[in-house]
């Protein structure tokens, strides 16, 4: 028999846990680089850009364009890394002490 008041205290706790998680966030993090490792951009959790590591042998003054486009490559490198680690957390922390529901797929919901 389903029983309401115990699938509120799941989701209860399922919230619990996402905060908590959320929380963790900001404390991993994962790096990017380009230009086989010359530019290296260093993000959080919260996707935000804690450091740029910068090969002084590629600062010239002529290759001002490439160290921006090299940074950015960084960047986006260490986002999309952090993304799918954010992703799996969040999904691990959404579904811990979940009951398995038949026909309930969580997968398709972006976190």
């Amino acid at each position: 028999m389903f029983d309401l008041n115990s699938m509120m205290g799941k989701i209860k706790e399922a919230q619990e846990n996402m905060k908590k998680t959320q929380d963790e966030l900001v404390k991993i993090t994962e790096t990017g680089e380009s230009g086989g490792g010359m530019v290296k951009a260093t993000v959080n959790g919260n996707k935000q850009v804690l450091k740029f590591d910068i090969d002084p042998d590629i600062i010239k003054k002529e290759d001002k364009e490439l160290i921006e486009d090299l940074c950015v490559a960084a960047v986006n490198s260490a986002l999309q890394k952090i993304e799918e680690k954010t992703k799996t957390m969040m999904q691990n922390s959404i579904m811990q002490g979940m009951p398995n529901i038949p026909g309930l797929d969580l997968s398709q919901f972006k976190f």
